[in-house]
């Protein structure tokens, strides 16, 4: 477990350190007593197989990186690490405001909307009323119209029968005087006047 491997032991796996080599070997333990386990199925092998080789995979890129530069790429990969990880809060961050930004403008726009259902609401049922109210009065005074015209109109036909007995009674007074001034013979003294005599 403590010795290096060579690139000849491990064809696909470049030079390694020691504690990659530790961890390599650690992760290549389960997958071998698996082998040993079920070394009578097919398939249990297989899988235990692929299991060695994704552990092979993911050790592989971490090996190169620590090969090549050292501590130095470790700290710019952690510098790019921790500036990734600020963007990301300052996106995060961004879109929350976003949000509640969106939340704010909805909710205000609801209440507006609210505000104005109610107002128009309430104005129209106020001008119902008063339409109501001013049909009320136009009934009330065609009503009260209607009324003055009848008495208007029962008046008058009062004064025509008053006017018609009158004329019919002096009717009957003239037939009655011609009747007495042929009977006597005498001529109406107030027709002379008008005659010029």
């Amino acid at each position: 477990m403590a010795e290096e491997q060579t690139p000849s032991e491990h064809p696909s796996a470049p030079v390694v350190t020691k504690d990659v080599v530790e961890e390599n070997s650690a992760s290549e333990q389960p997958a071998m007593v698996a082998e040993e386990k079920h070394a009578t199925s097919d398939e249990s092998k297989a899988l235990a197989i692929v299991e060695s080789e994704k552990n092979e995979a993911d050790v592989g890129p971490v090996v190169s990186k620590r090969s090549e530069g050292g501590s130095i790429d470790r700290d710019a990969v952690l510098a790019k690490v921790n500036a990734e990880k600020r963007l990301a809060l300052v996106k995060a961050w961004e879109e929350n405001e976003k949000a509640k930004a969106e939340n704010k403008y909805y909710k205000a726009v609801s209440t507006i909307t609210a505000w104005e259902s109610t107002k128009k609401s309430a104005a129209e049922t106020k001008m119902k009323r008063a339409e109501e109210k001013l049909e009320k009065q136009k009934a009330a005074y065609v009503e009260k119209m209607k009324n003055e015209i009848a008495i208007i109109h029962k008046k008058a036909e009062e004064k025509k029968a008053m006017v018609e007995a009158k004329r019919g009674e002096d009717f009957l007074k003239a037939e009655e005087l011609s009747a007495k001034y042929n009977a006597t013979g005498n001529v109406p003294k107030k027709f002379l006047l008008c005659f010029g005599g």
